[in-house]
């Protein structure tokens, strides 16, 4: 069993889902680590959950980036540690320089909350080992800023090095303009760094992962993260 840590920031509120799903329908241990917290306490996976972090004051996630914790997660994500940020999250790492680009307002400037359906581009990174090619993946989004965009460049190298983790598609894994929820550049739905150890993504596959929800396309994603880091961290 491995230990997963949950960053809670003030106004989080996709962190007890989050621990849910790792705890009780992944069975693994969880701790709980306040955005105040200066130890990741030999944690072998950290997540940053969804929310509204801080408010959401200024831009999403640009003063959680500067949480006393922060500086942890980057000298952990820094040194190869494996670090997941979903929503708020991914909008953190953005704001913290662990992954490139950065998530814009809609395009529509409206939040949206809503299913929609994503495909992975590439299913050789850790988060997305085990979710089958070609599927197109029901998963539920609640943002407000989610458009992502990065310069013509880092695009090109994101393309080019399969830093792509996950483009909106429709339901037939179709990726088309109007399958696009939010207008990010190319349907991106969510990127890795270069290292491919930090991962950050939009959509909420924690709110897709239990059978009593009537949709579990969201496991394959903590399926993938089990088959990897499992086996490494035995």
């Amino acid at each position: 069993m491995n230990k997963f840590g949950v960053v809670i920031f003030p106004g989080s509120n996709c962190d007890q889902d989050m621990i849910y799903v790792l705890e009780t329908i992944m069975g693994q241990k969880v701790v709980q680590l306040w955005h105040k917290d200066t130890d990741l306490q030999g944690c072998d996976f950290i997540v940053l959950p969804g929310g509204f972090s801080y408010g959401d004051y200024l831009r999403s996630g640009a003063i959680a980036r500067f949480s006393p914790i922060m500086e942890k997660v980057i000298e952990y994500a820094n040194k190869g540690g494996y670090l997941f940020g979903v929503c708020n999250g991914f909008q953190i790492l953005c704001e913290a320089g662990l992954v490139p680009g950065a998530l814009l307002h809609n395009t529509e400037r409206k939040f949206i909350c809503k299913n929609v359906f994503i495909k992975a581009e590439n299913t050789d990174t850790l988060i997305t080992s085990a979710v089958p090619k070609n599927k197109a993946l029901k998963i539920p989004i609640a943002h407000g800023e989610g458009k992502y965009y990065a310069d013509e460049e880092t695009i090109k190298k994101l393309n080019d090095n399969g830093q792509i983790l996950f483009r909106y598609c429709d339901e037939n894994a179709n990726v088309t303009d109007a399958a696009n929820p939010n207008g990010s550049l190319q349907n991106i739905g969510g990127v890795c760094n270069a290292g491919k150890n930090v991962f950050g993504m939009m959509p909420h596959p924690e709110r897709a992962a239990d059978s009593e929800l009537g949709n579990t396309d969201g496991r394959f994603l903590f399926e993938s993260i089990l088959n990897s880091v499992v086996s490494q961290c035995q």
